[in-house]
């Protein structure tokens, strides 16, 4: 009796260990993401009592809306402009670091500041630096000649000024990240290295990169899931508008998603759209791990 309890111990209790998870998740991750399902098959209206079953209807009409189009480009083309920067600075600025410098702690700590700050804080700022008429960004391109920009009304313009956004915001955050990973290479390495006469530079090109390969995957995928589903710069950049702009310059995914569902009360076309953006993010992240895989096999 007593190795049979043992044993029913020893199989059981890793689940059990574990089940509060699984539970959590379940009630707050798989049946939300079920009922978004569900509810996207419906005319789901909260102004009126009855749901109507109609399938697929929503996902036509979504197909066939081009302003999901319009949202779907703008937030591909945020989401380059700001991740690709973002995490080469991150890695040059983690390299640095990784050297001895003078109060290490007080630059290390300092990288966290930007992700600290509220990203309410951050869009007005950078708001009054990008803005039209009396902008610091504007002051310091017509000393080099050049004519005042309006940042929102046009595409690429409205794109880089969000973009500058997540950048400042998250680039410390993903330095750190690699500091943590580089801290883990062997000194040994960058100490042959060193006697064999390889620059800074050559050490991270031949030595680092190569050693946090997977933290460079994890940071990319992370931030593909994140640039994807960017929702607040947008939206305080254009004043708290969900339209993105005057014409929708700047309307993400998830400005999309919030004015149909928070604005027009539908949620049924709401939700099928979080569910293409779901399976969009889905896509892009697998994507991206297997074009990383196949870069660090080559």
């Amino acid at each position: 009796m007593k190795s049979w309890l043992h044993r029913a111990d020893v199989k059981a209790s890793p689940y059990l260990y574990i089940s509060p998870f699984f539970l959590l998740f379940g009630l707050l991750g798989a049946f939300p993401l079920v009922y978004t399902a569900w509810v996207s098959l419906h005319d789901w209206s909260l102004l009126e009592d009855q749901h109507t079953f109609i399938g697929l209807q929503n996902y036509r009409d979504l197909f066939a809306d081009s302003a999901f189009w319009n949202a779907l480009g703008n937030t591909a083309s945020i989401w380059v402009i700001s991740t690709v920067p973002q995490l080469v600075f991150a890695l040059l600025l983690a390299h640095i670091l990784n050297n001895r410098l003078r109060g290490q702690t007080l630059w290390r700590t300092g990288l966290l500041l930007p992700n600290v700050t509220s990203v309410v804080a951050v869009a007005i700022i950078f708001g009054q630096l990008f803005g039209r008429d009396y902008g610091m960004i504007n002051w310091v391109l017509g000393l080099f000649g050049f004519g005042h920009v309006d940042w929102q009304a046009g595409t690429a313009t409205s794109h880089i000024a969000i973009s500058v956004m997540i950048i400042w915001r998250w680039t410390g955050y993903n330095a750190l990240i690699y500091l943590a990973a580089m801290q883990a290479v062997p000194d040994s390495l960058h100490e042959a290295a060193i006697l064999d006469g390889a620059t800074s530079m050559q050490r991270l090109r031949r030595i680092t990169i190569p050693s946090i390969r997977p933290t460079i995957i994890f940071t990319v995928i992370v931030s593909t899931i994140g640039g994807l589903q960017v929702f607040a710069e947008p939206l305080v950049f254009g004043g708290g508008g969900l339209t993105g702009g005057s014409d929708g310059q700047f309307q993400t995914l998830a400005l999309y998603l919030y004015q149909a569902g928070f604005g027009r009360f539908d949620f049924g076309y709401a939700s099928a759209t979080a569910w293409l953006m779901f399976l969009i993010i889905v896509l892009a992240a697998m994507l991206n791990f297997l074009l990383i895989r196949r870069i660090r096999r080559a």
